[in-house]
């Protein structure tokens, strides 16, 4: 047998298609009968039988039919519903069907009057469609099918195949048990376990390739395809209960998706990385440079949180790997609980409520006062902090802010030039301060005692830009009156005992990192995050990066894209347009974006090109990272 030249024999029932025609020509044909539903339900029970290999495939075929009721006249809105219906992957490659129609053969226990006319659209003429066929009574009713064919009675497809006796590789491709039985009984050399649309146990566990989507067949069989590498290749990680909507997305974009409720210890995470392309964690796990060099494959980190601290941006700059956070979906999760928090404060709300716990009364208005009129400190202008001026300006606060950099005032906020002026003249104090290193014990010991007496502080930023100790005395002492604090300078990976030194002190609030955890806000981030992972994995974007220089690029139609990371040295730019014309590549689009370590060069170019400019790419002095997308 000559084994250089291959058959494609596909499946059409939930492999060509989502869906089991006959399973859609019941919804057709039932539609005003009182007891649709539960005839469907039986409908489909059957179809799943037979395709288990649970009953006889003819006494599956009967049964069905004897329950649709069916006419010819019902055939038409059958085709009509099975074209929107097609396989995604399979639409999305209809040029290899176009391309190697020759070598392309569907065998179905389905039926011709339906699939002939979906399969045309992809090439595939009658003659290479094998499948069984209606019989009609005078009233054009569906009474049965032609039990003379070899695709109407149990393992008819074997029967179907050796009656073909095709020269060459014999690969199958579908979903059910009737498809897998081909390889064990010797008339296929492969079979292929397609579950894009439904994976059956059955089918799978002898499979030579389970093949979660066209895409992975043409890939394993260096074919033409419609990407350069299968998504369910691409492992995503993520890790501390990020929220479910981005496993969701992330899943139904095609990628594989695994998901760990804890965080990882450098040594777990070292271990668990190797395979991984692309990392989303919260604010607890530590990306350090170990685990950076031990993730070969890794292409981008999503925090799905504010901070990146916890990431080594730089190294991640310099093996190439692309880091996004979420800046902004929290934000008004963080400025409620300020909010509700100087209002706890002010009222002495937690200290009343502990009492009531304790079985005390004590109704006093000693200590409790209205936020109206009061001075409200803003230390750290961000997004946090402007939203915070004003919605705390919508109280009847005064609000003054300080900040590092020039910050444009909004509504009546007062810009203070001096962090001693701004902290002598508050009221409330409330710590928006970014995770930079240098930040570390911002309010010490000098800072508070520059802080009027009764003083109200709140910490919703960073865990360590306060000195505990000094705050733990000055609340003892009475110089701060209360605080409230979101953040500490070391939390525990996973929820657990936790201990602090504030704990205990009737005039503190203490909460567990919770200040963006509300649903609105996870659900925001697990929306946003993925979308940029996604931007860059299928299409190279680089808008909204942390650490890397940004692009925004048009969509690729008809063209491949070569995406090139490279040190930002003289003359890589010069060496890379060397090679392209080299190989006498036709540039479509380009687009070069640096900073002062790295530079990120995209080239559109036309499909056909020499295999050979890719290595030569790869070869170019400074190459960090080099992939291509199509």
């Amino acid at each position: 047998m000559n084994t250089l030249k291959r058959n494609y024999i596909f499946d059409f029932d939930s492999t060509l298609t989502k869906v089991e025609a006959l399973d859609v020509l019941a919804e057709i044909t039932l539609v005003n009968n009182p007891n649709r539903d539960a005839i469907i339900k039986e409908i489909i029970e059957i179809t799943n039988l037979g395709i288990d290999g649970e009953i006889s495939f003819t006494e599956s075929l009967e049964r069905r039919i004897q329950l649709l009721g069916a006419k010819r006249a019902d055939l038409s809105g059958l085709i009509d519903a099975l074209k929107k219906q097609v396989s995604v992957s399979i639409e999305k490659n209809k040029e290899f069907f176009e391309n190697f129609s020759e070598d392309i053969y569907v065998i179905s226990a389905g039926f011709k009057e339906f699939i002939v006319p979906i399969v045309a659209a992809y090439n595939i003429p009658e003659e290479r469609v094998f499948a069984n066929t209606f019989e009609f009574d005078e009233d054009e009713v569906i009474i049965g099918f032609d039990r003379e064919n070899p695709l109407s009675v149990h393992n008819g497809k074997i029967q179907c195949l050796r009656d073909l006796n095709l020269e060459g590789e014999i690969q199958v491709i579908g979903d059910g048990y009737s498809d897998a039985v081909t390889k064990e009984a010797g008339v296929a050399h492969k079979f292929f376990a397609y579950t894009e649309n439904v994976s059956r146990d059955k089918t799978t566990q002898n499979a030579d390739h389970i093949t979660p989507n066209l895409d992975e067949f043409l890939f394993v069989n260096k074919l033409p395809r419609n990407i350069s590498y299968p998504k369910n290749r691409i492992k995503i990680l993520l890790l501390e209960n990020v929220h479910p909507d981005a496993f969701e997305k992330l899943s139904e974009d095609g990628f594989s998706v695994e998901t760990v409720s804890k965080s990882l210890s450098e040594d777990e995470l070292i271990e668990k990385i190797k395979d991984v392309h692309v990392l989303g964690i919260r604010s607890k796990t530590q990306v350090t440079k170990k685990v950076i060099e031990a993730a070969e494959k890794l292409l981008v980190i999503g925090a799905f949180c504010i901070g990146t601290k916890q990431i080594d941006l730089e190294t991640c700059k310099d093996h190439g790997v692309v880091v996004f956070n979420a800046p902004y979906s929290n934000t008004r999760s963080v400025v409620e609980l300020a909010i509700g928090e100087i209002i706890m404060l002010m009222r002495s709300v937690f200290l009343r409520s502990t009492e009531l716990h304790n079985g005390q009364w004590n109704k006093t208005a000693n200590g409790s006062r209205e936020v109206r009129g009061k001075k409200l400190g803003i230390v750290g202008y961000g997004n946090i902090g402007k939203q915070l001026s004003v919605l705390a300006e919508a109280l009847g606060m005064d609000v003054y802010y300080y900040d590092v950099e020039d910050k444009l005032a909004l509504g009546n906020a007062t810009k203070i030039d001096d962090l001693s002026d701004l902290l002598s003249i508050s009221d409330v104090i409330t710590l928006h301060i970014d995770d930079n290193a240098a930040n570390k014990n911002f309010i010490g010991a000098k800072e508070i005692s520059q802080m009027k007496d009764g003083v109200h502080l709140i910490n919703l930023s960073r865990g360590f830009v306060v000195d505990i100790e000094a705050l733990k005395e000055a609340l003892q002492s009475g110089k701060i009156a209360g605080a409230a604090v979101d953040v500490y300078p070391k939390e525990p990976r996973a929820n657990g005992h936790f201990y602090t030194e504030l704990k205990g002190l009737d005039n503190v609030i203490l909460t567990p990192h919770v200040g963006g955890s509300t649903e609105e806000a996870q659900k925001d981030i697990a929306d946003f995050v993925p979308g940029k992972i996604m931007g860059y994995v299928n299409s190279g974007n680089t808008v909204d990066a942390v650490n890397f220089p940004r692009i925004r690029l048009p969509k690729h139609e008809n063209a491949h894209r070569f995406l090139h990371i490279h040190k930002n040295i003289p003359g890589v730019m010069a060496k890379i347009n060397k090679v392209l014309a080299k190989y006498d590549m036709n540039i479509i689009g380009q687009y070069l974006s640096t900073d002062d370590k790295v530079g990120y060069v995209i080239t559109d170019l036309d499909k056909e090109y020499n295999p050979k400019v890719i290595k030569k790419l790869k070869e170019v002095e400074g190459t960090i990272k080099f992939r291509v997308l199509y």
